[in-house]
């Protein structure tokens, strides 16, 4: 539970960043997993009242406000049809359509979640996030810096290229809305391949490997999987081991691979 014996609800982005700054502060989106934390704070920043929910599209890019609810984005028509399905794939399996309609992705992005499905599908997408203060940083940046008392910034919006790429999502749980023992995401470019991989149990890390642009032998694919199964570091805790997890990583970014190939949508 989390108590406070403040509340605010700024209206405006600076009026909720001065806000923040005090470490007697939190901030709070759609409260879906601060409220299951047991602290104390002098006062809760609502930042409901911001103007930050909703997804646009332009020719360049979509931009996802902060919070936007997971719901909004599972449902939403461009996201999933410019990259395969992978936003309706990789919140599915969060808990409930109840818990997805209140949860929303600032939450998931500036938590760094390890478990988080949310973070491993944009990492492969070479998103990028935007601060009130901070500007425009690549998400694999943020979420590779070092986590601070000091960093109070606010998540503005989420940004994704439209670059061409094409890419696949997959998990795997012990049940259907459990945490996943392993997520990973795959997309392609003519470039080559990026890989990302979430639960491992921390938080998601991408790799890019070069590859041809023509479609791949199932050797070929099967060996560049387990070339980047074998690229992150892997750990072990009560969901499963670091040798599972690591197998498991290996056959899940082959599959993916074939998925984006075959340029078929894989169902359960």
């Amino acid at each position: 539970m989390i108590r406070a014996s403040e509340y605010v609800k700024p209206s405006t982005l600076e009026e909720a960043y001065q806000l923040c700054q005090k470490r007697s502060s939190v901030a709070a989106g759609g409260m879906m997993w601060l409220k299951m934390e047991n602290i104390n704070k002098q006062r809760i920043v609502d930042l409901s009242g911001l103007g930050l929910e909703g997804i646009q599209e332009n020719e360049e890019e979509f931009c996802i406000g902060a919070m936007t609810t997971l719901r909004m984005l599972e449902l939403h028509e461009g996201l999933n049809q410019r990259f395969n399905g992978i936003f309706r794939e990789c919140t599915r399996h969060i808990v409930g359509v109840q818990f997805r309609n209140g949860a929303t992705v600032g939450g998931s992005v500036f938590g760094r979640f390890g478990f988080s499905d949310i973070l491993t599908a944009l990492m492969a997408l070479d998103a990028a996030v935007e601060l009130y203060q901070g500007g425009i940083l690549p998400l694999d940046e943020f979420i590779s810096r070092p986590r601070s008392v000091k960093d109070r910034d606010i998540l503005v919006r989420i940004r994704i290229k439209k670059d061409g790429r094409q890419a696949a999502y997959g998990s795997l749980r012990r049940t259907k809305t459990d945490f996943p023992l392993v997520a990973c995401c795959v997309s392609k470019t003519k470039e080559g391949w990026t890989f990302s991989a979430g639960a491992r149990p921390a938080a998601a890390r991408r790799i890019f490997l070069p590859g041809k642009e023509q479609k791949m032998t199932e050797e070929e694919r099967r060996a560049l999987a387990c070339q980047a199964a074998e690229a992150f570091s892997y750990g072990t805790n009560y969901l499963g081991s670091q040798e599972y997890r690591k197998y498991t990583a290996g056959v899940l970014f082959r599959r993916l691979m074939e998925e984006i190939e075959s340029g078929e949508e894989t169902e359960e």
